[in-house]
């Protein structure tokens, strides 16, 4: 288990640059700085050809920014002093901003009992958003369905659910600047590179989890996954 704030940054592709400019010029430094940070990762889209059999939402977020706390004390003091936001003020205004905070749990992989730590650089990253009719109901079917199917993927890395702490999301938003997200719950599976990802995605496991899907209590929230790398920065 750990303690995790996200930051989506969404664009147009050719804001990437600038975006990369505002990150190189303090918000990475700041970032790394923050009081009791365990771990900074950095994702971005993925390159390569991925193919999900049943999905295709595009490249995803221009950046993906993953501070991981020492504990909940830690991650509810940063979003709450405004720390977290604070470097958003200065995105431009053509790319937009959200933060969710998380408690983040990691799943075993494979035929092993003990969760697997987050190394391998290529995420598939999964977001459920509200409404649905039960929350609580959807969120305890997909914990209890997916994890232990995913296990099972061929070359299968990592596997973690994320499960939103509103109470300290809200603290966070301060200003227009960084939005609630509006998760229910989020997931990633982690995989070697993209030729391991696809080969997981071509095989039965993917199929079964699609059978999950049409199981879950009924939703209306938008469900998104994209393929990105990953880059650790801090931890």
């Amino acid at each position: 288990m750990s303690w995790t704030y996200e930051i989506a940054l969404r664009g147009k592709p050719e804001h990437a640059d600038h975006l990369q400019t505002w990150f190189d010029d303090g918000a990475r430094e700041t970032y790394a700085g923050l009081p009791e940070l365990a771990a900074f990762d950095l994702y971005t889209p993925a390159v390569g050809s991925s193919r999900d059999p049943y999905v295709n939402d595009g490249a995803g977020p221009l950046m993906l920014l993953m501070l991981d706390f020492v504990s909940r004390d830690a991650l509810a003091a940063a979003a709450g002093s405004g720390a977290i936001a604070a470097p958003v003020r200065d995105v431009a205004s053509d790319i937009a901003a959200t933060g969710a905070a998380f408690e983040r749990r990691f799943y075993a992989v494979g035929e092993g009992a003990t969760p697997a730590v987050l190394q391998a650089p290529f995420s598939y990253v999964v977001r459920y958003h509200h409404p649905a009719d039960d929350v609580a109901a959807f969120i305890e079917n997909y914990l209890a369905t997916h994890p232990v199917t995913q296990a099972r993927f061929p070359g299968i890395r990592s596997i973690m659910c994320y499960l939103p702490l509103d109470d300290i999301s809200a603290s966070s938003h301060i200003g227009n600047n960084l939005k609630s997200a509006d998760y229910m719950i989020g997931n990633e599976v982690v995989f070697d590179d993209v030729e391991a990802f696809n080969a997981a995605m071509a095989s039965p496991v993917r199929h079964e989890l699609r059978a999950h899907y049409h199981e879950f209590p009924r939703f209306r929230g938008a469900n998104t996954h994209y393929p990105m790398t990953r880059r650790r920065l801090v931890g």
